[in-house]
């Protein structure tokens, strides 16, 4: 999984991450939310959601501790981080300024 996420996140295009789990609230509340941000951008942006209780050594990796957290990445380096829901509006900011 590391080798695969590595490659994920290393492209042109920001690549939006969202570490969730099934048991959290506010993970569904993002769900929605994260699918009109991609609704919107388009190809400007690739989100992927990452199951906490499933990958473990990755959550662990990049230190998240709460859910939601959702990561950007552009050319394999992160460029923001926020834990908690955000709004659909500044979510697609951040993409706009850090992508």
């Amino acid at each position: 999984m590391m080798s695969k996420f590595s490659e994920l996140i290393n492209q042109d295009q920001p690549v939006l991450v969202d570490f969730f789990a099934d048991w959290c609230g506010p993970c569904k509340t993002l769900a929605p939310i994260l699918k009109q941000v991609k609704e919107d951008l388009g190809d400007k942006v690739k989100i992927v959601k990452i199951d906490v209780d499933k990958n473990q050594a990755l959550a662990a990796k990049y230190q998240v501790r709460g859910v939601p957290t959702m990561l950007l990445f552009k050319n394999g380096k992160q460029v923001w981080r926020q834990s908690g829901v955000l709004q659909k509006n500044d979510i697609i900011n951040v993409i706009k300024t850090n992508g």
